[in-house]
């Protein structure tokens, strides 16, 4: 009878632990949505705190009557212009051309390279004359171009497969760019995040293995061979400017980065749906932002919604700290407003933008 009591108490001593136990053994990650215990503040951004040229958007609206609806929400936040990185080439980007042309100076569309033929020898005749008969439709800009690590993956209606941005192949379009004026827009690699396994150690598991880059193809670059070809390409063509994508996607440390734009003044970057992966380090990525206050661009490439662009703004313009936004991000840690200077805000939101539109 005595070991049963003492049995009965032990029970009754772990069972608070077991019923824990339960829940933490069952409950999956992806169902993880915590809500911030602290009672900070928490800032509404309803609009802008100056006019906004977004540099990094695509022409998700489906129909004449979503663009009405894009150009108002537009109106509503603050938001005096949209740069739609079209991809594209021909009768597709003149149908768009035709599609947004509604709404004059407040879409600026940007054509992609038409690789037709790329394995054929003297195939840059035809890409040059389909990229300046779509400049003459209205194109000022190439983008958003793409390398993940097998070559260019954007473009329509053909890709450059096998094609990295400082290849010799490339050299007579980025001529052309240059002769043109058209800066080009250009996504290399992913995070970091993406290229480590997707277990327990992995600090941002989530979009880790949804956007996992599977290095194990011959002949695929990795994320610093990549950066790398960029780097070459903004080297050997000084009279191009080039907008890197995401941060060039090097998130985890933006310091290379910045040696980049240290170096090369025809170089810029965009912080197009990057704010989940920089907001976590506010201190570090406010005063990276400072430093090259004159060399970054604002960007969404989320699509469109008042959520959407209030969220960027509550993350660049206030000081509130510890909240989530795992919908829109899909990360599950905390993030914490930059509270970046007036003056810097100016130039990340317009000035630095209108500074690459004047060129051409």
């Amino acid at each position: 009878m005595r070991q049963l009591i003492s049995l009965l108490i032990l029970l009754s001593f772990f069972a608070p632990d077991s019923l824990s136990g339960q829940v933490s053994n069952t409950l999956l990650l992806k169902n993880y949505r915590p809500v911030s215990i602290y009672k900070t503040p928490h800032t509404n951004v309803d609009k802008a705190a100056f006019p906004i040229i977004d540099m990094h958007s695509h022409p998700y609206a489906a129909s004449d009557k979503e663009i009405d609806e894009w150009v108002k929400m537009m109106d509503a936040v603050g938001i005096q212009k949209t740069l739609l990185l079209t991809y594209t080439t021909g009768r597709a980007f003149d149908s768009l051309v035709t599609k947004y042309g509604r709404y004059p100076g407040r879409f600026e569309l940007w054509c992609g390279f038409d690789y037709t033929g790329y394995h054929t020898p003297g195939w840059q005749r035809h890409a040059i004359a389909e990229l300046e008969r779509c400049y003459k439709k209205g194109a000022r800009g190439v983008g958003e171009l793409g390398d993940k690590g097998e070559g260019e993956l954007y473009s329509k209606p053909a890709p450059g497969v096998g094609l990295h941005i400082d290849e010799p192949q490339l050299k007579p379009l980025l001529q052309k760019c240059a002769e043109l004026k058209m800066p080009i827009s250009i996504h290399v690699a992913e995070d970091r995040w993406m290229y480590e396994p997707a277990d327990s150690t992995n600090d941002g598991m989530i979009n880790a293995e949804k956007w996992h880059v599977n290095m194990n193809k011959p002949g695929k670059l990795d994320h610093d061979q990549l950066v790398k070809s960029l780097e070459n390409a903004v080297r050997d063509n000084p009279n191009v400017t080039f907008i890197a994508c995401h941060l060039a996607n090097c998130c985890g440390d933006l310091s290379q980065l910045g040696r980049l734009l240290d170096k090369y003044p025809n170089l810029y970057a965009d912080i197009a749906a990057r704010y989940g992966e920089i907001s976590p380090v506010p201190r570090y990525t406010r005063a990276f932002i400072t430093k090259y206050q004159d060399r970054l661009v604002y960007g969404t490439d989320m699509g469109f919604s008042e959520k959407m662009y209030r969220v960027t703004f509550r993350i660049l313009e206030t000081a509130d700290e510890h909240f989530y936004e795992i919908d829109q991000f899909y990360y599950h840690w905390p993030l914490y407003g930059l509270d970046l200077p007036k003056d810097v805000l100016l130039k990340l939101y317009k000035t630095n933008a209108e500074k690459i539109l004047s060129i051409n």
